[in-house]
This record gives structure tokens, C-alpha cells and sequence, in this order.
């Protein structure tokens, strides 16, 4: 473990070594070399990925204490000295993130001892989650500023292997779970913590560290956050998006927060008048409808939301009424069957003659049911059934 390339040099961008071996397995062909400065996937942090001679490895595991370099290619005529390359942005970005994990959690700690149970490193956030209940904003700001002062005083990033015996030594942030190859990450004098991901050489080279989220997680915290080149690609994200939405609210980014605010008031206000007209048309409509002992219509493209407001309108004004009303919508058929207070019929019995010839699926109680299906027969066709159930 000690004598591992990515472990002696986290910053070795190629190598070279010896092929031990080639195979495939369940997850692809694989390339198993003496030694390594490809990062296998483990305590959460992302596997390497890059190249080995021409061929692109694209996922690097360790099992059965083999460190399996995996690749789309043809390896059986890999053998002997091979020269390997990284992909460095990626690997740096992980190492930027994973370091910027242990400020971080190390931050939440000192300040506040919030403990971190848990990290997960992704494609875009990074997230820990904490062993409290809530976070305050205030917190939050205290623990991002004094994670980026640790960064921006460029503090040593150490590594150093240890036996369980002398664990003592260390104010260690969290237990060790190991009892061999105990390997601590070191930030002087501020965070003491064992570690076998890859970390850069100084704080300095984590950039930056920004809090852009928290999720409530049963009886945990979730902080999700980002560092270094990951701050940037969000900011120019972000400053894009904001450009777009400044520029279609016609105001100013500074605005642009304001004139959001109006436009959604303004278009709420539009959607409930809107609303207060259709009801209006539905209650005429419903007035026509509730002159019949059984109301009966058939609708184009009618969503079932306003089936049950105007059965609901018709039964209103009609407490003798029945209203049996069907759309014929896009891919489906739907149905509301209702019934005034004066009437005793289930409408369950409607539902029941009517679900099987469209292969539907519904639900309600008695005063009221809803559902929809195939159009295996016409709109007219379903009608009539629910008509004839009625009887």
C-alpha cells in the first residue's frame, strides 16, 4: 500500500510500470500492472481514469487486493513495460474536492462540533452530511469563511503511515476503522484525520470552497458544496443563467430578483382570473347540462380536473342530477360519473360498467368517481354503458 504510485506522489501525472497480468471479468477487460499512480474507486472518492500505452482506461477498481485497470480495449497483446497517463483535470479536481472535504468538515467542527457521518464525491457537488439536525445560515457563513481562510493561508497538506498504537498521538477528527496500513491526512495544527483518498500538497491548491445547498436528511444535514476549478464552472454557469432571465424580464442581474417577483405576482393574479372565467363558463354550461335527470356529454380533450368541476356544478344545481360526462383525449378516454344529494345511486356501479371495456383503471366513493383507458370503443359508445348502468 505504502510503496502505491498514487500514494508516494499524489501529484505523478505519468509513470511507468509492469504488466502482471491481463484478464476480463464480469465488468470488462482489465490490466493489472506492479504498480500505480491510477486512484481505484474507495472511500469516496471517483476512480482515475486515462491511458495505459494508447488504451484509454475508462475505470480503475481494486479487487481481490488487484488494482484492475479497465478498458474497452483488446488487451491480451498488453505485456511487459507499459508507459501510463492520467487525465489529470479529472484526478486534480478530485484531489481539489476530497481536500476541500476535510477543511470543510474539519471548519464544522471546530466551530460548531458538528461531526461529518458521511461524503460522497459527484460529477458536479460534493456533499457531506452532518450528525445534527440543522444548520443555520449563520453557521453556514462562519464555516465557509474560516474553510477558506485555512485555504488561503496555504497550509501543508501531510501524509503519514501509522500503527494503531500510535493513533494516540493524533487528535484525530473521527476513528479509524482500520487496524493496518493506517494512513493519516495531515493539515497542521488544525485537522488530523485518516484517509487513503489523494489530496494536493497545500490547502492552497483547493482554490476555493463555496456552500450552495443544504437538504434536510431524516435527522442529518446535507451540505452541498464545491471547490476550485468546480467554483468557477458554476459561477460562469450561473452568471449565464441569470444573464437569460435578466434579459427576458428586460431589467438589470441586479433586478433581476425584483422583476421576477412582479412578473410572478402579476402572472398568479392572471392565472386566478383566468380561473374565475372558465368556472364561469363551466357553472353556463353546467346550467344547460342540469336540466336532465341524467346529464349526460361527451367532450374533446377535456382534462379530467374539469370533468369533476363541472359534474360537481351540475349537481349543485340539480340535486335530483346524475352526470355522466367522457372525454376523448389525445391517447385515452376518461370519465366522471357524479350524483346529486338527492340521489342514492352508487356511482361506483357506473365505474364498475365502465372501466372494463377501455381496460382502464379509476377510483372515488359513491357520490363521485373518475377514471380512464384505452379507447377501445368511443367516446359515444362508453356513454351510452354508463347510461345503461345508471338504469
Amino acid at each position: 500500500m505504502k510503496n502505491l504510485f498514487y500514494y508516494k506522489d499524489a501529484m505523478m501525472k505519468e509513470f511507468t510500470a509492469q504488466v502482471v497480468k491481463t484478464g476480463k471479468d464480469d465488468t470488462g477487460n482489465f490490466i493489472v500492472l506492479d504498480n500505480t499512480a491510477f486512484y481505484p474507486t474507495g472511500g469516496g472518492q471517483p476512480h482515475d481514469t486515462g491511458w495505459i500505452n494508447d488504451v484509454e482506461i475508462i475505470d480503475v477498481e481494486k479487487i481481490n487486493e488487484e488494482i484492475r485497470h479497465y478498458t474497452a480495449a483488446d488487451v491480451s497483446n498488453i505485456s511487459g513495460e507499459i508507459s501510463g497517463k492520467l487525465h489529470w483535470s479529472r484526478r486534480f479536481d478530485h484531489m481539489q474536492q476530497h481536500a476541500g472535504q476535510h477543511i470543510l468538515s474539519a471548519a464544522f467542527v471546530e466551530l460548531f462540533d458538528m461531526a461529518t457521518v458521511s461524503f460522497h464525491l459527484g460529477t458536479e457537488l460534493v456533499t457531506i452530511d452532518l450528525n445534527v439536525g440543522e444548520v443555520s445560515e449563520d453557521q453556514l457563513a462562519a464555516v465557509e469563511k474560516r474553510a477558506n481562510e485555512i485555504i488561503l493561508e496555504n497550509r501543508p497538506i501531510e501524509t503519514k503511515w501509522v500503527t494503531k498504537e500510535e493513533l494516540a498521538q493524533y487528535n484525530l477528527r473521527k476513528d479509524v476503522k482500520v487496524d493496518e496500513d493506517i494512513r493519516l491526512v495531515i493539515i497542521p495544527d488544525y485537522d488530523y484525520n485518516g484517509c487513503g483518498g489523494t489530496h494536493p500538497t497545500s490547502t492552497g491548491q483547493v482554490g476555493l470552497l463555496k456552500i450552495l445547498a443544504t437538504e434536510k436528511m431524516k435527522k442529518q444535514i446535507r451540505i452541498h458544496f464545491i471547490c476550485g476549478n468546480r467554483v468557477l464552472q458554476q459561477l460562469a454557469m450561473r452568471k449565464q443563467v441569470l444573464s437569460d432571465v435578466a434579459r427576458q424580464l428586460s431589467a438589470s442581474e441586479e433586478e433581476a430578483a425584483n422583476a421576477l417577483r412582479k412578473f410572478t405576482k402579476a402572472a398568479k393574479q392572471t392565472e386566478k382570473s383566468l380561473t374565475e372565467a372558465q368556472d364561469t363558463l363551466l357553472e353556463f354550461e353546467a346550467k344547460e347540462l342540469a336540466k336532465e335527470t341524467v346529464a349526460a356529454a361527451t367532450f374533446e380533450n377535456r382534462s379530467i380536473q374539469s370533468l369533476q368541476k363541472l359534474a360537481r356544478f351540475i349537481t349543485q344545481q340539480n340535486g335530483e342530477a346524475i352526470a355522466l360526462l367522457v372525454a376523448n383525449n389525445e391517447d385515452k378516454l376518461q370519465f366522471v360519473a357524479a350524483r346529486g344529494s338527492e340521489q342514492t345511486k352508487s356511482m361506483k356501479d357506473i365505474s364498475a360498467a365502465a372501466l372494463p371495456l377501455i381496460n382502464g383503471k379509476g377510483g372515488g366513493n359513491d357520490a363521485l368517481v373518475q377514471g380512464g383507458g384505452e379507447k377501445a370503443i368511443t367516446a359515444e359508445a362508453l356513454i351510452k354503458a354508463m347510461k345503461e348502468a345508471v338504469q
